[in-house]
């Protein structure tokens, strides 16, 4: 290869050395592509136009320091100056900044002499911020305590929480200046830390600027707890960290600084940190642990406790919920929450100590289950049998033995069922049956009672008492999480919350929203694929109603009903609302959940029902078969088609199925004889029609199955749909044969028509060239006569040329004449001096000058 090389190198070379012109020409050649390239990137660099100058993102009346330019240093010189500062970094172009922009202005125009307020603009190519900061998503707020950050907001941007935030970083620690108030800065469910330092000796004293740090740290920690979840908007690439589980920093601290006041938590010395819990005793900070803000912080984080944890899902999609739900059974509870007070709510206050009564576990006085009054023996009617009844609690049911007799009965759990007494969810109770062996022999059998008599009256339990420590005593253990009804409401109503997904009822001020204070609460099993929803009663308070609703789901036997979302029915529109009569049906009646069992278990009815979702190709491929069948069964008002959507509608578990597409027959008498499609059969309309004809019921066979003798009346319709269908093939198969004859003459007389086409389309080519060839002609034709034109011109002017010189040629002639006489009169006159002349030189003697006198003589004369 490389011989080859050097053997075409030393070609060109030599053909070059023989064609010094060759190469002369090559070299020019390649100067200019070296030009042409370099004057072609010049100018594509001007192809691109500068952007354009930012322009003001906030208007010039708001207190806001608009940087809109990325001018960094601005920023620290105005950091310098105040002791909080808020910096606001957005994006001129993004949707978040934008909206966000309205609540920053809110909050600014109220804090605006505590806190300055300072936007700058971070996507300005040509800022010194630009260059500096690579922000993955806008917008993003950074807070500064003094020297202290930035402190990153992650929560949402709404005005009420930006704003809770802010005052949380000025006053990061709240003063306890008596008993008083640090009894009520601990009663609150939230984790509280309380540092005594003693202001005697100096202003700040030892360890006050640590703790200071440790609780601005805190604040910063507590927006770190995040997700590894990430997605994309068009702001970036972001990560909802402000959907944590602590987006709201719920760690508050404390400073007491009187000696009285800190005996109350036992702190005895100076620089002490007390970390307040309600399960587990409380905690002081280590004396052998390194005083720093990074210790005390990181101390408290790992021994606190806490019962509520808050969710802010980001509203698009994610992870968030799922990594929550997966951890076990979560109550969801929506309430109305203003970020502004200082205190919780009322409604708030009532789920923290519904929850730390559930996770109380007092082990100490922990009762043993023989002590508990749980069951009360009861005699059946048959006298054959005992039962207990049990309210529906954690306590188990032990053995007993009824005093008037000496026989024994054993509460039997896994045989026991559960009915229901009122609508109180605190009145279900359990009967535990078995039966009775006497000591003395009888031949009679005994046999099983099938009811409870409802009017023995029933040992109650308190319902507090019974919560207390439930979470200890029960393998269904509930997690609880807050939410923001106001912030979440679409994901209440997708729960089971009643009303619309654009607002909550709260907000628009409506009294029968979810509930009559505007909460709503939804326990929600991701491993079971089951949730539950809380049906309040009016009379009863949120506490009540909690804790019959997490009783009735600890229960070994749940009454809670599996809730199940579905879609709305539609409704339909009448076309005349004069006419009297009713809108025909549609050939297959679209199901959803709330509309399932009515329609499906009419016993009048033959249902098949077909299972789909809207992601499914093969169920849009079935749809023409399924329409065909509905049409041939028209005409029986027995048999009917359906169809279910089972990605969109719940149904009960009895009623799933393992995939789609999916077909069910319900027989009419025999609904609990419901069979499936078989799955080895092509889904086509004969297979149907036998499955039909085959599982159809009747009212003789409601009973008992269908025999031949019974399925031939129901089967007469179905056969004369058949014949029926028949006579229809053999119609559609002779209008196929017309319609094949008809397209055989219409080919023919479309290739006939292509042939006439071809023709004239040649004879049009033909007709065209020869237009081309007369046209070329008359152009030749209109050339020939400009050229004779312009030779005739050309000779005009000749011939004028001409005449002009014979008219001078004349004149000259005519000069030439006179100028031809006038010399031969003058030869005569000279003939005689040139002979004298001539005699004059021959003579010897004779001077010149008396002939040249002579001669001037005759001049003058002349």
């Amino acid at each position: 290869m490389l011989r080859r090389a050097r053997l075409g190198l030393r070609q060109v070379l030599s053909l070059m050395a023989r064609r010094p012109a060759l190469l002369c020409g090559a070299i020019v050649l390649g100067v200019l592509l070296v030009l042409a390239v370099k004057f072609t990137c010049s100018r594509a660099k001007n192809v691109v136009a500068a952007a354009r100058p930012p322009l003001r993102f906030f208007s010039p009346e708001s207190p806001v320091v608009d940087l809109y330019l990325g001018q960094l240093d601005q920023v620290e010189r105005l950091r310098s100056v105040s002791e909080v500062s808020f910096v606001f970094f957005y994006a001129p172009w993004c949707a978040h900044s934008m909206a966000a922009r309205q609540e920053v202005q809110l909050v600014a125009k109220k804090l605006a002499k505590q806190v300055q307020f300072v936007a700058i603009n971070c996507w300005w190519s040509q800022g010194k911020c630009r260059r500096l900061n690579h922000f993955y998503k806008y917008p993003t707020i950074h807070l500064f305590y003094q020297r202290f950050g930035p402190i990153e907001y992650k929560g949402p941007f709404v005005a009420a929480y930006v704003e809770s935030f802010i005052l949380r970083v000025i006053t990061p620690l709240t003063y306890l200046p008596s008993r008083d108030t640090l009894r009520t800065f601990l009663s609150c469910h939230e984790p509280r830390v309380v540092g005594f330092f003693e202001f005697n000796s100096s202003p700040q004293p030892p360890g006050y600027v640590p703790f200071l740090a440790s609780a601005l740290r805190a604040l910063k920690r507590g927006k770190e707890i995040t997700l590894s979840v990430w997605f994309v908007t068009p702001c970036g690439i972001f990560s909802p960290s402000f959907a944590s589980t602590d987006f709201r920093g719920v760690i508050r601290f404390g400073v007491v600084t009187n000696r009285h006041v800190a005996d109350a938590i036992a702190l005895k010395e100076d620089k002490s940190v007390y970390l307040h819990r309600r399960f587990n005793s409380s905690l002081i900070f280590p004396r052998e642990l390194n005083f720093t803000s990074h210790a005390v912080c990181s101390w408290v984080f790992e021994n606190q406790e806490s019962v509520l944890k808050w969710l802010q899902p980001p509203g698009t999609k994610s992870r968030l919920l799922e990594q929550e739900l997966s951890k076990g059974a979560a109550l969801l509870l929506f309430l109305p929450h203003d970020p502004l007070d200082s205190e919780p709510g009322g409604l708030l206050e009532q789920v923290a100590d519904v929850a730390l009564r559930y996770h109380t576990c007092d082990t100490h006085n922990k009762r043993s289950a023989s002590s508990v009054p749980c069951c009360r023996t009861v005699l059946a009617p048959d006298s054959a049998v005992r039962c207990e009844v049990c309210p529906t609690s954690p306590a188990r049911c032990s053995l007993r033995s009824t005093p008037p007799s000496a026989h024994k009965l054993c509460c039997l759990h896994l045989h026991c069922r559960s009915f229901l007494l009122s609508y109180s969810p605190l009145s279900q109770h359990s009967a535990c049956c078995g039966k009775v062996h006497p000591q003395l022999h009888d031949s009679s059998k005994t046999k099983e009672a099938s009811h409870v008599q409802k009017s023995i009256p029933l040992t109650s339990t308190s319902s507090s008492d019974a919560l207390k420590g439930l979470r200890c005593q029960t393998n269904k253990t509930l997690r609880f999480y807050v939410l923001d009804m106001e912030l979440n409401w679409p994901l209440a109503v997708r729960l089971g919350a009643p009303g619309n997904g654009n607002s909550s009822p709260w907000r628009r001020g409506e009294a029968g929203g979810a509930q009559g204070d505007g909460s709503f609460a939804a326990i929600v099993n991701l491993k079971d694929e089951v949730h539950y929803v809380l049906q309040r009663n009016p009379a009863a308070t949120l506490t009540e109603s909690l804790e019959a609703f997490i009783m009735n789901f600890s229960a070994p036997y749940s009454l809670l009903r599996r809730h199940l979302v579905g879609e709305h029915p539609r409704e339909r529109r009448a076309t005349n609302q004069d006419q009297p009569e009713r809108q025909p049906e549609p050939l297959i009646a679209e199901l959803t959940t709330s509309s399932f069992l009515p329609f499906v278990m009419d016993v009048e009815k033959d249902v098949l029902l077909f299972y789909y979702t809207q992601w499914c190709g093969f169920c849009s491929v079935l749809n023409h078969v399924l329409i065909q069948l509905a049409r041939l069964l028209q005409r029986d008002s027995s048999a009917v088609v359906a169809r279910v959507n089972v990605a969109r509608n719940d149904l009960p578990w009895e009623f799933m199925v393992d995939r789609v597409p999916s077909i069910l027959f319900f027989p009419r008498y025999r609904k609990q004889l419901s069979v499936k499609f078989p799955a080895d059969l092509p889904i086509t309309l004969p297979n149907l029609l036998r499955f039909i004809h085959k599982h159809s019921g009747s009212p003789s066979g409601a009973d008992e199955p269908p025999t031949d003798a019974s399925s031939r009346g129901g089967g007469a319709v179905l056969r004369a749909e058949l014949e029926a269908l028949q006579r229809e093939v053999r119609t559609l198969r002779h209008a196929r044969e017309l319609l094949s004859r008809q397209l055989a003459l219409l080919w023919r007389d479309n290739r006939q028509l292509r042939l006439d086409a071809r023709g004239l389309e040649a004879q049009n080519g033909e007709l065209r060239r020869e237009r081309r060839e007369l046209e070329e002609q008359r152009r030749e034709k209109d050339r020939q006569l400009a050229e004779a034109l312009r030779r005739l011109r050309e000779l005009a002017d000749a011939s004028a040329n001409l005449l002009n010189q014979n008219a001078l040629l004349k004149m000259v002639l005519k000069a030439l004449k006179e100028s031809a006489e006038a010399g031969g009169v003058k030869e005569k006159e000279e003939k005689p001096a040139e002979a004298g002349k001539e005699n004059c030189r021959r003579e010897a003697n004779w001077p010149p000058d008396g002939c040249y006198g002579r001669r001037e003589h005759r001049d003058v004369k002349r």
